[in-house]
């Protein structure tokens, strides 16, 4: 073979190769990306990481059943943000967010509802369709048709809680509730569930409010509002902290004084009540009947899943924090798929018309996903979960409960 030969010969083999590889970039599928957007730092962190938890498996079990089928088995790939510890820096990473990463197909996250609420002010401009937990009733009130809220509404949580609650009073044989205390912080959520309490709850129900009692977190001393209950002595008090150590800091000041949940009857609300994080913050003891009620809980057809999530993170259970993180990402997906697209736009669209209760929708206690023009799932309801021997259950709504509600007999 002549020398011009074998350079002609490299020549066409190096064209071969180049034409193989433009190929295979052209056969290579995009991923196809998803923000979260919680805080993975300060005081809410902790829910943060176990919404990441979930998400992350969602993603991995996405990805390993073939990616988005309606995009040729195209791979989802989660872009993570941290929202940190205030309204501030929420709303700045989401700007960041939507700079860095112009082709997001969905997003969801704050957690907090004072997050949400900045965070959504910048994915609404920037037209990307945002699944949230939070549960302000003003994130889904404001008109935004890019928002998404899985919860029911802490103002329709306000309006659930007490009448289960006046309910598992009846049903333990006890006397009916006359006295009722409220204690919670001023973050957004919280907000919203004092205004129906206050305004017709409490009169509906025929109760008398004896506390009633604002703190701006994190929560230094609980010292003046174990004083109050004391002497308001109500049958039960509703806490809307919104983190654990101020979850902590309100049980254990009630223990010293003999208030424990055996005793007065403790109403908390929202995931953070049920974090693993809180067995090693403070002792079971504390814990032991604390009720909570929060917007989603895995029940008796989620075994699957929750033997998956514990296996993979070691957490000791599959809670709400990390259901959320997993049943959005589901939720995005089957946007994704029922578009056809991965243009946020087109997603949006198909979160707007998609009603399912296959999926995702076995997630959730109704078993449907479909949004109103508001923006808010059709159909939410109310769980509740107490402490029982060191750990959470569910004990409402029938859906999922799988142990029966205690209340204090003192």
């Amino acid at each position: 073979m002549t020398l011009l030969t074998t350079r002609r010969a490299a020549l066409a083999g190096t064209a071969a190769l180049a034409g193989t590889a433009t190929r295979a970039r052209a056969q290579a599928k995009p991923d196809v990306k998803i923000a979260m957007l919680v805080p993975l730092s300060g005081p809410w962190a902790r829910s943060g990481l176990l919404e990441q938890m979930g998400a992350r498996m969602a993603v991995d079990e996405v990805n390993a059943n073939g990616g988005i089928k309606a995009l040729g088995g195209a791979k989802l790939k989660l872009m993570e943000f941290d929202a940190g510890e205030s309204a501030e820096k929420a709303k700045d990473a989401a700007q960041r967010m939507i700079a860095q990463e112009p082709d997001l197909s969905g997003g969801f996250g704050c957690w907090l509802s004072t997050f949400t609420l900045a965070a959504t002010e910048v994915t609404e401009r920037a037209e990307l369709p945002w699944l949230t937990l939070s549960y302000s009733d003003l994130i889904t009130g404001r008109g935004f048709k890019y928002v998404f809220q899985c919860s029911p509404t802490a103002g329709a949580q306000a309006e659930d809680i007490v009448p289960i609650v006046m309910d598992m009073a009846a049903k333990a044989g006890g006397k009916r509730p006359t006295k009722v205390a409220l204690v919670g912080d001023n973050s957004a959520s919280s907000v919203a569930f004092y205004k129906p309490i206050r305004g017709t709850v409490v009169q509906a129900q025929k109760l008398d409010l004896v506390v009633d009692e604002v703190f701006t977190p994190p929560l230094a001393d609980a010292t003046t509002i174990v004083q109050k209950l004391r002497q308001g002595k109500p049958d039960f008090v509703l806490l809307q902290s919104t983190n654990a150590g101020d979850d902590k800091l309100l049980v254990e000041k009630f223990a010293e004084f003999g208030l424990t949940a055996k005793k007065m009857a403790l109403v908390g609300g929202g995931g953070h009540w049920c974090q693993p994080e809180l067995t090693k913050l403070t002792t079971k003891e504390n814990l032991e009947s604390v009720i909570v009620g929060l917007a989603n809980w895995p029940g008796k057809a989620m075994a699957d899943v929750t033997k998956r999530f514990i296996e993979r993170t070691k957490e000791p259970w599959f809670g709400h924090d990390s259901l959320f993180g997993y049943t959005h990402v589901m939720t995005l997906v089957a946007g994704i798929e029922r578009a056809g697209s991965a243009d946020r736009r087109k997603v949006n669209e198909a979160l707007h018309t998609i009603d399912i209760t296959d999926g995702p929708a076995r997630f959730f206690p109704d078993g449907r996903i479909k949004f109103d023009e508001a923006g808010r799932r059709v159909g939410a309801k109310l769980c509740v979960v107490q402490w029982q021997n060191g750990e959470p259950v569910p004990v409402f709504p029938e859906a999922v409960a799988t142990h029966k509600a205690f209340w204090p007999k003192a």
